[in-house]
């Protein structure tokens, strides 16, 4: 084991064979990619859950110099909820692998990219991007846009200028139907 485990708990006994089950697993992530540094697990139990599938959730957050890929998945039991994060992971650590190492491999632009995507009904070429969207920004606060998340009918996400920060931000419908808030800064 070389990168750093964090194992936390909510609502869930943290037991010695827990403990070692996930700091072991957890702690060879760095086999798939040395530059992580740090895993954190959370483990929690949410009795209040509809479905008995959802009662245990897994998040699994790693850190590198640079990074950070995060996965969370539900099961009915913390271990499982746990392997299936873990498999997530690594299938995240494969994809960014790709992306820092190989990009598209052949050398080719973006705009060559999306000239040569062809369509496989009618054997023309068709545009990456299927839809593209213009619209006017216009200062609101947080409440006032999520008055108007509800008003327009986007159930997942609504992007406005918030007033109070003057940048950008993006408010979104997280899956227990709270609202989330993403406020980017350039890095």
């Amino acid at each position: 084991m070389s990168n750093k485990v964090e194992v936390q708990t909510r609502h869930i006994r943290l037991t010695d064979h827990i403990e070692e089950y996930v700091a072991k697993k957890a702690g060879n992530l760095d086999h798939y990619l040395p530059a992580i540094e740090e895993a954190r697990v959370e483990l929690s139990h949410h009795q209040a859950a509809r479905d008995a599938k959802d009662r245990n959730v897994a998040q699994l957050t790693v850190f590198g110099k640079g990074f950070t890929l995060r996965s969370e998945e539900r099961a009915d039991e913390a271990l499982a909820a746990f392997d299936m994060a873990l498999d997530n992971m690594q299938r995240q650590i494969e994809r960014y692998k790709g992306k820092k190492h190989h990009g598209r491999g052949d050398g080719r632009s973006a705009a060559e990219v999306a000239e040569s995507v062809i369509d496989d009904e009618t054997g023309e070429l068709s545009p990456l991007f299927a839809k593209r969207k213009k619209f006017t920004l216009y200062p609101m606060s947080e409440d006032e846009a999520l008055v108007q998340m509800r008003n327009l009918g986007h159930d997942n996400f609504f992007v406005f200028y918030n007033a109070e920060t003057s940048k950008i931000n993006v408010l979104y419908r997280r899956r227990n139907g709270s609202y989330g808030l993403i406020e980017p800064e350039l890095g």
